[in-house]
């Protein structure tokens, strides 16, 4: 599954173009206090995770919803065909005893 982040862009559409101008949001809508650091790291990178209450903190203050946020790529995942299962030649029956001790 590809998941593309575009909360750049979703900022820039509601005229937040900085960090600080969105950790203020989160902050004054939210209720949201980021350090601007961690603001900074979603502006700018691909996270690998984020919080349930982050994001609905940026939904908020953002005035918007994850599918704003998230471009997800729910094409499935073609797997190579499997070869056949060759079935074993039989081994032939042998008698079942006592072995010979050895000489």
């Amino acid at each position: 599954m590809n998941v593309r982040w575009k909360l750049r862009m979703a900022a820039a559409q509601r005229d937040v173009w900085t960090g600080a101008d969105l950790r203020r949001l989160l902050a004054e809508r939210a209720g949201l206090h980021l350090s601007a650091a961690s603001v900074s790291a979603l502006l700018t990178k691909q996270p690998s995770q984020v919080k349930l209450t982050t994001l609905a903190a940026l939904c908020t203050a953002l005035e918007c919803t994850p599918n704003d946020l998230f471009e997800i790529d729910t094409t499935p995942v073609a797997h190579p065909a499997k070869p056949a299962k060759k079935k074993a030649a039989a081994e032939p029956k042998t008698a079942r005893g006592r072995s010979m001790p050895p000489l």
